[in-house]
């Protein structure tokens, strides 16, 4: 496998070597593991469109788009009510 480099601000990277060390790990196996662990845009998608497939199977829930909106906003407004943003 081949490094790369990244530029990142100082503060990032010595935050990002204090939790790799608190869990025993190097900086670049920290991040190796933390890459693996995410998802990208495309497979967020693929899920959320797995997910309500699955849903509208078992019980026949298949929002329109403009509920899937309203949905969104109303959590939206919720989660910005609790972080206080």
């Amino acid at each position: 496998m081949t490094d790369a480099n990244v530029r990142i601000p100082e503060e990032a990277k010595d935050r990002l070597a204090a939790i790799a060390a608190a869990e025993g790990l190097s900086l670049r196996a920290y991040l190796a593991r933390l890459a693996q662990t995410l998802l990208t845009p495309a497979e967020r998608a693929e899920r959320a469109e797995r997910a309500r497939a699955a849903l509208g199977e078992w019980n026949g829930y298949a929002p329109t788009p403009l509920q899937e909106r309203d949905l969104d906003s109303e959590l939206d407004r919720r989660l910005a009510r609790v972080t206080g943003r």
